[in-house]
């Protein structure tokens, strides 16, 4: 009787994961809407449900501000969206199952008097949803010139990724971002007018595919190999891209992560710190001390950095409390670190100390949990 107790609820809770809808969300992009509704919904539900032998709904929408919230709170088995909400995904208990195009970049587009993208502050910037991809390349590439949207003098969401240069060329904008092939396309009548000025890197293209790994292993398997092989037959583009997983990686990290450039500081790895600590560079541990005490990299000091700034590259310093900066040389090169790419303290002491005139400064992104990953070993 008590094995029976005991398997009798396990039989019930794998027969309602079993008969339980598999749920399917069409994310779509303001420049990809025609690809996205050719997706034939009974098509998929009807295919991939025979394949899984489980009952499918599929969703479309156009809120990416909403797809990136269900990714968050994972309402969806799988998601067929662009690269942003396919990487806010990955990052929340999703494997990849392939994507439809490959990687393309995109470009940062201001009016032809600009220099670069430093002249940009103070402008007016067109770009599409807050979600969109266009606004995270936006976002990361005023980042690697240490500006962000609060520096901009205007930054109007508006829906269609192509109208910006539109609006660019008509002067009721300064900048935009685009595809960098539709820049190509235009770059001819654009180019009295306006100009390329910043490039991203390279983001998985077209639709990416990501499936919830908590699904039974053979309902992940077969619902792969449909979207993969027969998708197409309802209107799915071919999964015969494989992009890297750092890529969906940066994508992410572009929405709450700190820059991956600094201007004025050099951005170091984990081997390069262990290098430079060897030849006697000062490492700066800005966490608490708590954190240091607990655990921290051999040989680093601890100098906190007291935040209460704002987490973005236009943070007021004056907020925060990092007098700790005084006690150190400028006339020699300083390394600071913190807890990785989502601690912005490490960024933030060294924006201060470039502004106060260090004479080389380091910063190490990747902070001590790139530390450990790398295989090295943390002091107690």
């Amino acid at each position: 009787m008590r094995k029976s107790g005991i398997l009798l609820p396990a039989l019930l809770a794998w027969c309602a994961v079993a008969q339980a809808d598999l749920s399917v969300l069409v994310a779509v992009e303001p420049t990809s809407k025609k690809e996205g509704f050719l997706l034939l919904r009974a098509t998929v539900e009807k295919g991939l449900g025979a394949a899984t032998a489980q009952p499918v709904t599929l969703t479309t929408s156009e809120d990416l501000t909403d797809a990136m919230r269900a990714t968050r709170t994972g309402d969806y088995d799988i998601f067929i969206a662009p690269a942003q909400v396919a990487a806010s995904a990955l990052l929340r208990g999703y494997e990849l199952i392939g994507s439809t195009e490959a990687s393309e970049q995109y470009v940062l587009v201001g009016r032809q008097h600009y220099g670069d993208t430093d002249a940009v502050k103070g402008g007016r910037l067109y770009l599409p949803q807050q979600d969109s991809i266009y606004t995270y390349m936006a976002r990361g590439m005023l980042n690697a010139s240490g500006l962000s949207f609060k520096d901009m003098g205007a930054v109007e969401y508006a829906r269609y990724p192509l109208a910006g240069l539109t609006a660019v060329n008509l002067g009721l904008f300064d900048a935009t971002v685009v595809r960098k092939s539709d820049w190509d396309a235009a770059a001819k009548e654009q180019a009295a007018v306006a100009k390329v000025l910043a490039t991203s890197g390279f983001v998985p293209g077209g639709f990416s595919v990501v499936i919830k790994k908590s699904l039974p292993a053979d309902v992940r398997t077969k619902a792969a190999k449909w979207l993969s092989t027969s998708g197409s037959t309802a209107g799915l583009k071919p999964l015969g891209v494989h992009a890297e997983m750092a890529a969906y990686k940066s994508v992410a990290e572009l929405g709450f992560f700190t820059p991956t450039h600094l201007p004025g500081a050099t951005v170091v790895t984990a081997k390069e710190v262990q290098q430079l600590v060897g030849q006697g560079v000062v490492l700066v541990d800005t966490r608490t001390e708590k954190e240091y005490k607990t655990r921290h990299i051999p040989g680093a000091i601890f100098v906190p950095y007291v935040e209460k700034s704002l987490k973005d590259v236009a943070f007021e310093a004056k907020l925060d409390d990092f007098s700790g900066l005084d006690k150190l040389d400028p006339a020699k090169p300083v390394i600071f670190a913190c807890n990785g790419a989502e601690c912005w303290k490490s960024y933030k002491a060294s924006r201060q100390a470039v502004l106060r005139g260090f004479k080389r400064v380091y910063w190490f992104r990747g902070g001590l949990p790139e530390w450990e990953a790398s295989g090295l070993q943390a002091a107690l």
